[in-house]
């Protein structure tokens, strides 16, 4: 793991999510961006001293000469942060995980995929709300044709946390998700707007062809945006709109989303995971895990008995689990299955640098609408 020490919240949730299925183990990590930092939390991990290292190319370079070599090298820090040690990471023949958003530029994701493309090895992103069972269930209805062509996506992510200036009062999380230094040239837009826009076209199928955007920064002293709504075109006619808030107050993680075809719709809600409806004009559905018939993309991804809610870690733990069997395969010269292969990757961390890269440009556009599409 690269990342993930002290203080930190999403390293957690990683090292967790790759726990649950005993799959992956924690064998040696850089946890800080100082070595006496990151030692220090490798022993609260209770990792062998010998590989706690003071940063990631001492790990890479250490643990690409050990005959128990790590397999694959796990990325948690901030954004910044996310380019050199998985190109360094895949150079040295180690397979990558890394949170969102891929890299702090589109530039960097674009030479990240050519890194990938040259190694042959596998990468992941972890764009956890994808690992639900009812998103799956969701995105097979739509691939089946039970509600036909799509015509309007309605996806919102509001959060209340950063109501107030919180990244002057010493709290981490807030300090460097607001900090262009660290966290590019988005807020918002990048840490939950990306959020909303991977889960639109992971469910419809469909790709946005061109955006419209009112980017704002409501809270006085902050320096990126923390509230923004978006116009969407997708690649079949449909529309769309899109709006991510870290300033609704009251609001904790309510990301939903809500697609329209001709024949019926589907409601999905993170805070209700497990409930996901398909309705139309003469019926009301409810899917539920375990309860039915369920597509085996959802079915493969539902871990306990039904009326056992599963959530984010379990969501976040298949992300792991799909990348860990499909490396797995690929060590052993197996090829992987389509369920195995479903998790988030360089094509989808490129598009989601390019929808922070669009959104920011139409926020500051007086033509407003943009192309999304790679130049």
């Amino acid at each position: 793991m690269v990342g993930g020490g002290q203080g930190a919240f999403i390293g957690a949730v990683h090292r967790t999510a790759a726990a649950i299925d005993g799959e992956i183990d924690l064998v040696c990590g850089a946890f800080s961006s100082t070595a006496e930092r990151s030692k220090a939390s490798g022993e609260l991990l209770m990792i062998d001293p010998a590989r706690c290292y003071g940063d990631y190319k001492e790990m890479i370079k250490k643990e690409s000469k050990r005959k128990d070599k790590m397999d694959i090298v796990s990325i948690v820090t901030p954004n910044h942060m996310h380019f050199a040690p998985a190109k360094m990471a895949l150079e040295h023949g180690f397979h990558v995980i890394c949170d969102k958003p891929v890299t702090f530029t589109l530039a960097e994701a674009k030479k990240l995929k050519e890194v990938i493309q040259s190694t042959g090895l596998t990468f992941a992103l972890t764009h956890n709300y994808t690992g639900y069972p009812m998103v799956k269930q969701a995105r097979a209805l739509v691939r089946s044709g039970a509600i036909g062509k799509i015509r309007k996506v309605v996806v919102e992510y509001p959060q209340g946390w950063l109501a107030f200036l919180e990244e002057k009062k010493g709290y981490k999380q807030a300090e460097w998700r607001t900090d262009p230094k660290r966290s590019g040239i988005a807020g918002a837009i990048g840490d939950i707007g990306t959020h909303a826009e991977n889960l639109a076209e992971y469910i419809t199928g469909l790709k946005i062809t061109s955006l419209c955007a009112d980017v704002s920064t409501f809270v006085d002293g902050r320096l990126l945006d923390d509230d923004a709504s978006v116009l969407l075109r997708f690649d079949n006619g449909a529309k769309g709109i899109l709006y991510c808030s870290q300033i609704a107050n009251g609001e904790e993680n309510a990301l939903r989303i809500r697609v329209y075809g001709e024949l019926g719709g589907l409601d999905w809600r993170q805070e209700e995971p497990n409930t996901l409806v398909h309705k139309s004009q003469t019926f009301h559905r409810i899917y539920r895990p375990n309860v039915g018939e369920l597509d085996p993309l959802a079915q493969a991804n539902i871990r306990l008995p039904n009326g056992h809610p599963e959530g984010y870690l379990e969501a976040f733990a298949n992300i792991y689990r799909n990348f860990a069997r499909t490396v797995r395969k690929r060590m052993n010269g197996e090829e992987p299955s389509e369920i195995e292969l479903d998790f988030p990757s360089i094509d989808e961390g490129i598009r989601g640098m390019l929808f922070i890269e669009s959104v920011i440009q139409s926020g500051k556009s007086k033509s407003k609408w943009v192309d999304f599409k790679e130049a």
